[in-house]
Formats: C-alpha cells, structure tokens, sequence
C-alpha cells in the first residue's frame, strides 16, 4: 500500500473514531488554570499538594504558574492530576473531518494553480467554460491527494 493510500485509510478510521464521539465540548481553562480550580475545591492548599507530589510549596505555585503560561510539560500535568485524583485527558480534535481537511487543502492548492493557467488563457481568449474549469480543478484535487503533494505548499 502507497503512502497516501495509508494516509487515506488512516483519515478513514480517524474520522470514524472521531465521529464515535460526537461533537466533542472542551471546557476553557479556568483563568487561575485546573491545577488552582481542582486544588481550591478540594480545599487543598499548595502546601498539601506539594506534600502528595514531593515537591515544594513553591514548586507548586511555579506548576501552577506554568500551566497558566502554557509551559507545564504533559508528564508533569499527569502527575499533578494523579496527585488531585484526576484524570489528564490528552487529545488534538480536529475542527472538521480529516478528509474534509485534506480535500480542502487539495482544492485550494488546484484553484491558486489552475487559477494561474486560467488567467493567462484568458488573456489569449481561450478561458475554459466554468463547467470544465471545476471538472479541472477537481481532477487536479484529486491528483495532489493521490500522490501526497498537499502539505508543501503550507496552509489553505
């Protein structure tokens, strides 16, 4: 099996796993951040939580701080969460489908370049009908997705 067919495969069974889910609702992070949320409705003072994670006062607060920041490593999050009896829930959910990502992608990639090709054959007067342009630019989708040439041209 060719990259891109795997890739394809791989799409399929994400999506449907995905879709398993429903449309899945992430809370906001609270502005203090969960370690600060969760330990003050235990009524866990960061002396307490620094005593269950080995840690010091201070380090607790600097885990905290990191969180808000965003720096706080996975690994230190997970052992935080067990000390609060937690579960760290880690997952990338993507905002659609991941084929409608890729057909996206392919069809801004074929209408920038079919675009091109359109504009100079109708200086010569030779533009196509708008009905084999979209024929075009959808064979053209096609062959990017095929043969795995999405990602080199960067974001849709």
């Amino acid at each position: 099996m060719k990259r891109p067919e795997r890739a394809a495969l791989a799409r399929l069974l994400l999506d449907e796993r995905f879709a398993e889910h429903g449309a899945v609702v992430v809370p906001a992070r609270p502005q203090r951040g969960w370690i600060r949320a969760i330990r003050d409705a235990l009524d866990m003072s960061s002396r307490q939580l620094g005593e269950r994670l080995g840690v010091a006062h201070s380090s607790v607060v600097q885990l905290e701080r990191s969180e808000v920041s965003g720096t706080i490593k996975l690994v230190t999050l997970a052992r935080v969460a067990e000390a609060l009896d937690c579960d760290l829930v880690y997952s990338l959910v993507p905002r659609r489908s991941l084929e409608e990502t890729v057909r996206s992608q392919a069809r801004s990639i074929a209408l920038v370049e079919i675009g091109r090709v359109d504009r100079t054959m109708s200086l010569e007067d030779q533009r196509l009908p708008s009905k084999q342009l979209q024929t075009q630019l959808e064979a053209y989708a096609h062959e990017l997705i095929s043969e795995g040439r999405l990602w080199d041209h960067g974001p849709a």
